[in-house]
């Protein structure tokens, strides 16, 4: 259903095997490559030669956010244990520290739509070839990344199933059963499930990927009005999940009709804006598909007006439906926009672990009724914390040093981090390290509760605050041509007033065409960084500068403009 996935980002590319070429005969067992790496280890020399001398994996990132993207990100998703590299190319494993996250988005997600009358569901995972082919320009729009099941066992199947790259033509037959009369609208269905777009060029965890996650959303409508109304609520709730959960600022907008979702009326989108590459990316969608897919899916229902007055009876009229969709791809922008040289910095609404809690300055010269104390205290903080809804661990390993525990909850991401030693027993507090930026700041424990509360509440604001104050910084208005290049190669977005034609759209990225590429872009035969695209149209329109019809013109091409327009290089 959402577009979101058919452009991906050039991030590294996957580890695992290739895909059996075309007509190759007997399957064979995939080789694995293991991501590649580096010789040198930035990570502290202590902590380097603990993890060796205990048999541990790795810690520490090698590589610097700045300096080389691509392989920072690898290795952030890697070793903070977020995600594996499975046998098949493209497809990967979330492990608990990522899937607690997506089950954070869930489930504040699913609450909201079902206090706006959706009902969840689930429909099966295989697509009829007849009822994949009804609809022209959506099969087109996923044509080359179906995957087909054509044999069960070592029989042929009849007719050839699709894999479902989304769900309409799943759907919609069933809702054409289901709907009869204007009494059985609305008809509003969500599903969470897995869906199988099989990319072929450069996969990337969580961005790219052969099988993701997601909800999708479909509904039915008696009025476009109704529908409408429905798209930017759920519009409305995609920014929330980015902005209030992820802390990541997005821009609400209309896609041109160039990008929106094929075979809709129109698209809505939330963009993100990614600070070390300059690029924008597509968050989540939410389509207004008209009335053209009820027509291919005869969902239509009689004319609540009842007949004519000759009696005839009135045309049967056709639903108006919408379907919407937000993925896993949402934890890939968290991590490109928040992460930094020392692995995950994760927003406190969504992380797996919200505090961690380290005893400190035990060692064997301390006394046996100091550490006795220690550990109570610890065990104290823990328990008050969890009963206060807190998601807190105690790292109380004996085989680390506290060092090593350190760097470990760093490269994790864990908010905040308390420490407590023998001295903070007695002074009745713990020391707590913000992991955002590093702060530190000592909490008593008498208000220990009302105090972890605050700080995680304000490091999740600031983390918000800086990623817009970033994302504001690189969004410039634009009204001539020969500013634009210059702005993109400066990790720009350029609002122009634009045409809105689909040519003129086609010659900006054509001229905005970078040339000397770096080698992780070049190879991408999918990322757009060879010119810029449209993001979107925002619904929040400069007040500063309003279009004059008849005297702003197109940034681009001179034609009368029509609306401001956001454009970038885009993943």
């Amino acid at each position: 259903m959402s577009a979101e996935e058919a452009v991906a980002p050039t991030i590294v590319a996957d580890a695992a095997a290739p895909a059996p070429a075309e007509g190759a005969g007997k399957a064979r067992a995939p080789k694995v490559k293991a991501p590649q790496v580096p010789k040198v280890n930035k990570m502290a020399p202590k902590a380097k030669k603990e993890a060796a001398s205990t048999g541990a994996v790795q810690i520490g990132i090698e590589y610097k956010k700045d300096v080389d993207f691509p392989k920072w990100y690898q290795q952030v998703v890697t070793r903070s244990e977020m995600l594996e590299y499975y046998d098949v190319s493209g497809c990967y494993i979330l492990r608990p520290w990522a899937y607690k996250i997506w089950q954070e988005i869930q489930q504040w997600f699913d609450s909201e739509i079902q206090e706006l009358g959706v009902e969840n569901s689930y429909f099966p995972m295989f697509v009829p070839a007849k009822n994949l082919e009804k609809e022209k320009d959506h099969v087109e729009g996923f044509a080359a990344e179906v995957a087909w099941v054509t044999k069960a066992g070592s029989s042929d199947l009849e007719e050839p199933l699709a894999v479902r790259p989304t769900s309409e033509t799943v759907m919609y037959p069933y809702y054409a059963k289901w709907v009869r009369s204007h009494r059985d609208l609305p008809l509003r269905l969500n599903q969470w499930c897995n869906v199988v777009r099989w990319e072929f060029k450069n996969p990337q965890p969580f961005l790219r990927t052969r099988e993701f996650l997601w909800q999708e959303g479909h509904t039915a409508f008696a009025t476009k009005a109704e529908a409408d109304t429905e798209v930017h609520q759920i519009l409305e709730l995609y920014r929330q999940v980015y902005e209030d959960l992820l802390a990541v600022p997005v821009i609400k907008g209309v896609k041109s009709e160039k990008e929106k979702f094929a075979g809709g009326l129109y698209t809505t989108t939330v963009e993100g804006y990614i600070p070390t590459t300059g690029r924008g990316i597509q968050a989540a969608t939410s389509h207004c598909l008209g009335q053209n897919f009820a027509k291919m899916f005869g969902i239509s229902f009689e004319d609540p007006q009842g007949p004519l007055p000759s009696g005839e009876a009135r045309p049967a009229c056709h639903a108006w439906q919408n379907s919407w969709g937000l993925t896993t791809r949402s934890l890939g922008v968290m991590i490109m926009v928040h992460g930094d040289d020392k692995g995950l910095v994760l927003p406190p609404r969504v992380a797996a672990v919200q505090v961690v809690v380290i005893p400190c300055g035990v060692n064997s010269k301390t006394s046996e009724e100091d550490k006795l104390a220690v550990d109570e205290r610890v065990a104290d903080i823990a328990k008050q914390l969890k009963k206060a809804g807190i998601r807190a661990k105690v790292d109380d390993r004996s085989t680390y040093s506290v060092g090593y525990k350190f760097n470990h909850w760093e490269l994790r991401g864990v908010p905040v981090r308390l420490e407590v030693g023998p001295k903070d027993v007695k002074s009745n507090q713990a020391l707590a390290a913000r992991r955002d930026n590093g702060e530190k700041s000592t909490v008593s424990h008498e208000t220990l509760v009302k105090d972890v509360r605050e700080l995680l509440d304000t490091v999740q604001a600031d983390m918000f605050a800086r990623a817009k104050e970033t994302r504001d910084a690189n969004v410039i208005k634009v009204e001539d041509w020969k500013d634009f290049v210059p702005a993109l190669d400066s990790k720009k977005f350029c609002l122009i007033p634009w045409c809105e034609e689909v040519a003129c759209e086609e010659e900006i990225k054509e001229k905005s065409a970078r040339t000397g590429l770096a080698t992780e872009e070049a190879q991408d035969e999918k990322a757009p960084s060879m010119g810029a695209k449209s993001l979107c149209i925002p619904l929040e329109q400069p007040q500063d500068k309003p279009i004059i019809a008849g005297e702003t013109k197109c940034t681009s091409c001179g034609k009368d403009a029509k609306r401001w327009a956001l454009f970038g290089r885009s993943y």
